[in-house]
């Protein structure tokens, strides 16, 4: 675990070096969805200090015995009525995809006395099996967080189509970034730069090439997924 962990680092750092930036400024989150706690634990122990689950019911288990030993960060699609949970246990939501589901959201952290950083989740290439907001819908999502009190709209995050070759992915993480710029531009992110998660265990060099701060790493760090 540990040598991965390293491995994933340096190809981090590798990849910043090329578009002249730190790694310092890219959060990896080590995404440990289907793996068991003790997997979990290993990863911490190597020095993993972030790690990303998908699904609620899976991480509440694994958040009642980790705790705070780590950031968790949901990066799959959240349901409605997991919202609740999701606030209760989450540091960072990465998935919102509507502005019905920022009003839930923002109710619930009313009533429970809690502020929670979010990333808007946009679908760029109209996937039927991928959730996330269509392009043409983004401002209206951004608008309701705007209004919010107690969600801080923190950044953007993509999923984008699988290809073999990782290069393809390219075009995909630039247009993410240009739709970052424009509402940094406007004012927009509660943090004033504005987040961009993307890229995954095959493809996050060329998302940090293209202005990835939040790479989503899983297979690289805990081996094929069970």
């Amino acid at each position: 675990m540990k040598a991965n962990l390293d491995a994933v680092k340096s190809r981090i750092a590798a990849a910043a070096a090329r578009a002249g930036r730190s790694a310092h400024d890219i959060t990896l989150v080590a995404v440990s969805k289907t793996h068991p706690v003790g997997a979990l634990r290993e990863a911490i122990a190597a020095g993993a200090s972030v790690l990303g689950e998908n699904k609620v019911q899976e991480a509440e288990v694994k958040i009642a015995d980790i705790g705070s030993e780590a950031e968790w960060h949901l990066i799959g699609h959240l349901q409605k009525n997991k919202a609740r949970k999701a606030v209760q246990l989450f540091d960072v939501i990465h998935s919102v995809d509507s502005a019905e589901l920022v009003e839930r959201l923002e109710r619930i952290c009313a009533e429970e006395g809690r502020e929670l950083n979010v990333l808007v989740q946009v679908d760029l290439a109209g996937e039927e099996t991928k959730s996330g907001v269509p392009e043409s819908g983004l401002d209206d999502v951004v608008r309701a967080l705007q209004t919010s009190r107690h969600l801080r709209f923190t950044g953007l995050m993509i999923l984008p189509p699988f290809f073999d070759e990782p290069e393809a992915t390219r075009p995909y993480f630039r247009r993410l970034r240009e739709i970052r710029d424009r509402f940094v531009a406007e004012g927009s992110f509660a943090n004033g730069t504005g987040e961009l998660s993307m890229g995954m265990s095959h493809d996050f060099e060329v998302a940090i090439e293209e202005g990835a701060t939040i790479v989503r790493v899983g297979t690289a760090i805990f081996g094929t997924r069970g």
